[in-house]
């Protein structure tokens, strides 16, 4: 980060519902002192009657980056993390990312590496709809044996999915399996529902070593990941039951909640975990 005094400034990408959510939280003071500089959008007609507080919104990728954020969060979907991630590191911006599921494509996330590394800043990834995410971490100094994810979503977080190629949502009464297999695969099949498997095998054993399953349950109403790993620090069972947004059951309220606790922490004096 370049500004001093703790008072870093934000660039937020995407302004749907975990973009807006973000934006509230660091308006409302639950981000420290960071202060939102300016969001970037792609049609900005579409937001004619948005004005949030104090900052610039735009459509214009260049106006948006001279409003020199020191760090951009991405809450906009895998294509803006290909598109912005290089670009935010060689603007001299940390650059957050909540679709974490986009550096399945073990390319991409080559280049941003590269991209951080080259221009020395760094690529944070919250612990978003995941919990244990830093006792993994912890764990895979160790060696890890393994790790899995199951994740749960009721029937209205897979609507507008690959799930409705598999199973009938309006028929389905029990809890069905809709995917096993590795976490590269199922970011890929799920990119805007399970970027919590991309985070976890960044976290941990890779895309490859991490096993997930995913069920759709119309028994629940609140998205489910259970994380069950093993290895030399010995076992863990995490489960999270995450409430749904209104305006978009795919993502949860948590998501904006970690976003604005990744950022309190770049100016906080106390930093856990």
């Amino acid at each position: 980060m370049t500004s001093s005094e703790n008072t870093p400034r934000v660039g937020l990408i995407g302004y749907g519902t975990a973009g807006r959510d973000v934006a509230e939280a660091i308006l409302g003071g639950q981000a420290g002192s960071s202060r939102l500089v300016a969001v970037l959008v792609r049609d900005m007609a579409k937001y004619a009657d948005v004005a949030p507080e104090g900052c610039h919104f735009t459509d214009s990728e260049e106006a948006f980056f001279a409003c020199t954020p020191d760090v951009v969060v991405e809450t906009a979907g895998h294509a803006a993390v290909a598109r912005y991630a290089e670009t935010s590191l060689a603007h001299g911006c940390d650059f957050m990312v909540v679709s974490v599921g986009a550096f399945c494509d073990q390319a991409l996330f080559d280049r941003v590496m590269s991209s951080a590394e080259r221009n020395s800043q760094r690529v944070l990834v919250p612990s978003a709809a995941i919990a244990g995410l830093d006792r993994i971490a912890a764990a895979a100094q160790g060696p890890l044996e393994r790790v899995t994810l199951t994740t749960r979503k009721p029937v209205k977080a897979w609507r507008g999915t690959f799930a409705e190629e598999v199973v009938s949502l309006d028929a389905i009464t029990q809890p069905t399996v809709i995917f096993e297999g590795n976490a590269r695969e199922s970011s890929r099949v799920f990119p805007e529902s399970v970027n919590v498997s991309a985070a976890l095998s960044l976290a941990g054993v890779g895309f490859e070593a991490t096993q997930v399953r995913v069920l759709v349950d119309p028994t629940i109403d609140k998205n489910v990941h259970e994380v069950s790993a093993k290895g030399l620090f010995g076992e863990v069972r995490i489960e999270v039951r995450n409430t749904p947004s209104p305006s978009n059951p795919k993502t949860g309220y948590i998501v904006a909640m970690s976003v604005a606790r990744a950022l309190k922490n770049l100016s906080s004096p106390l930093v856990i975990g």
